[in-house]
């Protein structure tokens, strides 16, 4: 109907939303509505009053973490999230990083200094998003090291069932010409993730341990929306660039991107021995303030991701899935714990695992648990 984003329809039951002043109002119909609404309430909270992405004919674009609405993508994964109620979780969103290699050395890297450069097959790439598809995944994004340095990228995006998932990259920028950005359109690319640390050029290219990276980042945004992707930032909030919470913004809102994520920075990778440099409260409260200035603002959607973790608890181990470069299979990409190894076991038996693991209950982040770490990583002494 006119109007109306269905989020999941029956013929007794429905809940949909509408637009108004570009904010999201969500609704339920039906004659099961009375009784059906309370099961429902807790996820329609989540969108109620926000800021979609993009709003279209027919389609309700609301993050580019997320498949439109409606679509066959996001029909599974609203069927993931009422089997997630039932005790049955499914690895809705999945990184595979399909090489090591990278021009940049940033700070806190989370992808241990292996130097041997190691990169997944475009054959294992395609078992894995066959094996992930089958669990029930709805966005299988490409990472690295810089995925773009990868031969035969716009294969592995092409070969993604657009019907049942959506793909995304993870990228620095380096490399996304408007001809590449223009192929990655083709290939069936829907989201692309262009990191930044900082929001001037100085500190951005610090913090990669290259200069000229944060030109690369802004021309690859340039690039991708000029060929028609969904752009987004991506933003590791630290101490460092905490206080640079409006100038990302005006960045984003310049550059003129669909989305503006934050993710909270872990002691992981070559962060380690930053335990002392993580969001303190009084950080996360200039975080929260900023989330609330900026949700009626004329930029771009703002996706706080360390809200929703703790309000939703950590997602590692319940919706998230990670493939290093070796095959190792972790339960997100800043927990060094592999549970198997893609080329000795099939990903449903180290999936099972994973969510079998008492370790996660839902709670917060384990990697900011000083004695998770030392206990079940070994990181500390």
């Amino acid at each position: 109907m006119k109007n109306k984003y269905y989020f999941y329809k029956n013929p007794f039951f429905k809940v949909y939303a509408r637009i108004e002043n570009n904010r999201v109002k969500m609704e339920t119909s039906g004659i099961a509505s009375s009784i059906m609404g309370s099961f429902v309430s807790d996820m329609m909270a989540i969108f109620e009053d926000t800021k979609p992405c993009k709003v279209e004919p027919g389609q309700l674009i609301y993050s580019i973490w997320m498949p439109p609405i409606p679509s066959k993508a996001f029909d599974r994964l609203v069927s993931s999230q009422m089997s997630a109620m039932r005790g049955k979780y499914v690895p809705e969103q999945i990184t595979i990083s399909i090489t090591e290699e990278c021009p940049n050395r940033c700070l806190h890297c989370a992808l241990p200094d292996t130097k041997n450069k190691a990169r997944l097959s475009s054959d294992v790439v395609r078992s894995i998003i066959d094996q992930t598809l089958d669990l029930g995944t709805t966005l299988i994004i490409f990472d690295g090291g810089e995925p773009l340095l990868y031969d035969g990228l716009e294969d592995l995006i092409s070969y993604v069932d657009k019907s049942r998932a959506i793909a995304g990259l993870f990228t620095s920028g380096v490399g996304m010409t408007p001809q590449r950005a223009s192929r990655m359109k083709d290939a069936g690319l829907s989201m692309l993730s262009v990191s930044f640390d900082s929001s001037n050029e100085v500190g951005h290219d610090f913090m990669r341990g290259r200069s000229g990276v944060f030109n690369d980042a802004v021309n690859a945004i340039k690039n991708g929306l000029n060929a028609g992707l969904l752009v987004g930032i991506y933003v590791v909030l630290s101490p460092r660039n905490i206080d640079e919470l409006d100038d990302f913004y005006e960045l984003a809102t310049k550059l003129g991107v669909h989305e503006l994520s934050f993710y909270e920075i872990v002691p992981t990778g070559r962060w380690q021995g930053h335990e002392k440099e993580i969001l303190s409260a009084e950080d996360l409260k200039k975080f929260d303030d900023f989330v609330e200035r900026t949700s009626h603002a004329e930029g771009p959607r703002v996706f706080p991701i360390p809200q929703i973790i703790r309000k939703m608890g950590c997602f590692a181990g319940r919706k998230w899935l990670h493939v290093t470069p070796e095959g190792d299979v972790l339960p997100c990409a800043c927990m060094p714990k592999p549970y198997g190894n893609i080329h000795n076991e099939a990903l449903a038996t180290i999936w099972k695992k994973i969510y079998k693991d008492p370790v996660f209950n839902s709670g917060p982040c384990l990697m900011r648990d000083s004695e998770f770490r030392k206990v079940h990583l070994g990181l500390e002494k």
